[in-house]
């Protein structure tokens, strides 16, 4: 991101805070500092897109996220349809009511 140009544009999908802190060696990931890095790169005329958590639990649980006022110009949900967890948990049961959706954050 560093190498970044303006009127380049950086996607970012970095481990799920709310689902993802245990997996890929997120254990050591600080999306604080992520964040500082997404702002330097605004600063610069460099576009960026988050995608990071969004609602969990059918859309019933907001997932909390350090996200600065002013960082982005527009956050957007992404229906990803069934929960990918909930498909291995439920075995075989419905999942009608387990959609998920995840935010995409832009700074343009």
């Amino acid at each position: 991101m560093n190498m970044a140009q303006e009127g380049d544009l950086v996607y970012c999908d970095p481990p799920y805070s709310d689902t993802q802190s245990i997996l890929y060696g997120a254990q050591s990931f600080d999306l604080r500092h992520l964040l500082v890095v997404i702002r330097r790169c605004k600063q610069k005329g460099v576009r960026v897109a988050l995608s990071i958590d969004g609602t969990k639990r059918s859309g019933g649980h907001n997932c909390r996220l350090p996200i600065p006022e002013g960082l982005f110009e527009r956050e957007v949900l992404v229906n990803c349809g069934r929960s990918m967890l909930k498909r291995f948990q439920m075995q075989g049961k419905s999942l009608e009511a387990e959609v998920v959706a995840d935010r995409l954050f832009l700074t343009y």
